[in-house]
């Protein structure tokens, strides 16, 4: 039931305590199908920490989704309450415990799979002025990270000390004083890119897989422009092709756009070295990390 890709990546990440939850999950799955009385309804997949599993419920399609136990994904159930099914899947049933929940069901065509750039940033910039309610008491909010990202800066400097010159460092470390430490009060996805929108019936595209934080909206534009300049890495026209997507997300999210691009050289900066020291997701080594990490650098420098 678990595919073996899905097996390999959390047994890499998490090590012993991934093998021990994935021993556990197919007990955990068969208890939760029982539970809420659901029925097997095509292929299980997954995403990068989570096992997806289609089911159906009273002749209604949605889908179970058994995340690995960790702190990071503690708030997704209560993103999706919050919203109520406003411009993201339905929640139906919740297993905090276990890390579980029961989803309306989208897709599977992605916002990712449209070939407009232009298209893509504005459906994502109109769902993320959506998804900006008032963010409820309790929650993790994005502005505790701030310290932690000068922190990266700081080392990242000191260890790389040829990949970015001073001044960018120094700037991205003002866009953490002014910026990062006092945000605004309101949701945001902290995971809003093109392949966790989904095509839907009751909606045209609904977001999935919210990290669930509390501060500045502008903060989802960056994590939507990281997707895009991956790619559009191979384009000639990279450059003004994501300084244009970027303004159209932010008009359409209604967000300044100066907002949007600081937030995105904080992002480029902090990149630049994470990239060196663990790689990204899509790239952990080889020539396609060294092509990126240029590429990061590149932007980091120009933008």
């Amino acid at each position: 039931m678990i595919p073996d890709s899905f097996t390999r990546a959390t047994i890499d990440r998490e090590g012993a305590g991934g093998e021990a939850w994935l021993s556990d999950l197919p007990a955990i799955v068969e208890e939760l199908l029982t539970r809420w009385k659901c029925e097997y309804d095509g292929a299980v997949a997954h995403g990068q920490v989570g096992l997806i599993v289609p089911v159906r419920r009273a002749d209604a399609a949605a889908v179970l989704k058994v995340s690995f136990p960790h702190p990071g994904n503690a708030y997704e159930p209560e993103a999706f309450a919050a919203w109520g099914g406003r411009g993201a899947v339905l929640l139906y049933e919740r297993d905090d415990e276990r890390f579980a929940m029961l989803l309306e069901r989208a897709g599977p065509s992605r916002l990712a799979d449209l070939r407009d750039g232009e298209e893509i940033a504005e459906v994502a910039g109109r769902l993320s002025r959506r998804l900006s309610v008032p963010g409820p008491v309790g929650w993790p909010r994005l502005q505790d990270q701030a310290d932690g990202w000068e922190e990266q800066l700081r080392a990242g400097a000191s260890e790389f000390p040829e990949v970015l010159p001073i001044s960018v460092v120094d700037a991205a470390l003002v866009i953490v004083d002014e910026l990062a430490r006092h945000q605004p009060e309101l949701v945001v996805h902290g995971d809003l890119h093109p392949r966790n929108i989904l095509r839907s019936e009751r909606e045209d595209w609904l977001a999935i897989d919210p990290k669930g934080w509390v501060g500045d909206p502008a903060f989802d534009g960056s994590i939507y422009f990281g997707s895009r300049a991956r790619a559009l890495m191979e384009t000639d026209d990279r450059t003004s092709a994501l300084r244009r997507e970027l303004e159209v997300f932010a008009d359409a999210a209604e967000l300044d756009a100066e907002r949007v691009r600081q937030w995105v050289r904080l992002q480029l900066a902090l990149a630049a070295y994470r990239g060196r020291r663990r790689g990204f997701g899509f790239a952990r080594g080889g020539l396609m990390l060294e092509r990126f990490v240029e590429f990061v650098d590149q932007l980091a420098v120009s933008w």
